[in-house]
């Protein structure tokens, strides 16, 4: 019995540091988001003080935001942009992870080694010879130029890849026994029971591109053509910057992605689970 009453007071203990642990993790991450909030409720004058919470929240900040900028032209040419650059992305990374997963040729493993390897290039490395193939291609200062070159990712191939390898190859077999074609087998059989994976996916690259900025402000010359990252720079003029407004523009633009991501969460758990079960 003393042994039992040890036993469970050592769990106990384990478990209790174990929470208070997280719940220390959490504070990390939850206090910028939450001196966001605040400091967008705050009046110019209490902005470089101390204080945490605004003596008198100033709600008109939130309207200020659309009075200073195009807010909702920016907002929507955001969701514009990374919508498309996840369609595009969704689509062919899942066809690439076809052929790399599903399919039998010469030298696959091989190319799929040297396509993966290009992960290890930082994004500034290539903006400069994309930039030079958006001029050629007469792209500059538009939303093609923002999107044909996030399009394609090697670290998607290599998610949706690692998730079909989980799906038994007697299902193909069996489609092409029944006289379905490739396409047949990747659309109607492979695609649908990747669906974790590919929502993983696709939460992973709208939110990155949702929130990319270098790409947009070397692309974009136009103000109506502004992604909402570069439409905050205007808060930031030779008079000063405007935090309070800043944090409230932030505000806005991040709520609905922490929404997207509550609601789709057990799906990108899920897609990076299978996805890592087998290589």
């Amino acid at each position: 019995m003393r042994e039992r009453r040890s036993t469970l007071h050592h769990r106990f203990l384990s478990t209790s540091a174990l929470h208070l642990l997280l719940v220390a993790l959490s504070l990390t991450m939850v206090l910028p988001f939450l001196w966001m909030v605040l400091t967008s409720l705050k009046p110019v004058a209490e902005v470089g003080l101390e204080n945490w919470l605004p003596r008198k929240p100033k709600w008109d900040n939130y309207a200020e935001v659309f009075r200073v900028i195009p807010f909702a032209r920016f907002y929507w040419n955001s969701l514009f942009v990374a919508a498309w650059v996840t369609f595009l992305t969704v689509f062919t990374s899942s066809l690439a992870a076809f052929s790399f997963a599903r399919l039998r040729w010469p030298g696959r493993d091989k190319v799929f080694l040297l396509y993966l390897s290009t992960t290890m290039l930082p994004g500034l490395v290539t903006m400069l010879p994309n930039y030079q193939i958006m001029i050629k291609l007469g792209l500059v200062d538009t939303f093609a130029g923002l999107i044909l070159p996030a399009g394609f990712t090697a670290l998607g191939t290599f998610l949706l890849r690692q998730f079909m390898l989980t799906i038994p190859s007697s299902l193909d077999e069996a489609a092409e026994m029944d006289g379905a074609s490739k396409w047949r087998i990747y659309w109607d059989i492979i695609l649908p029971l990747s669906r974790p994976g590919v929502i993983a996916l696709t939460i992973f690259t709208f939110i990155g591109n949702y929130h990319s900025f270098f790409w947009p402000l070397v692309m974009l010359k136009s103000v109506h053509r502004y992604t909402l990252p570069i439409g905050l720079l205007f808060f930031d003029t030779s008079r000063g910057q405007s935090t309070h407004l800043i944090m409230a523009a932030v505000t806005m633009s991040v709520l609905p992605m922490i929404v997207l991501f509550v609601v789709l969460q057990k799906y990108l758990v899920k897609g990076i689970q299978l996805g890592a079960i087998k290589g």
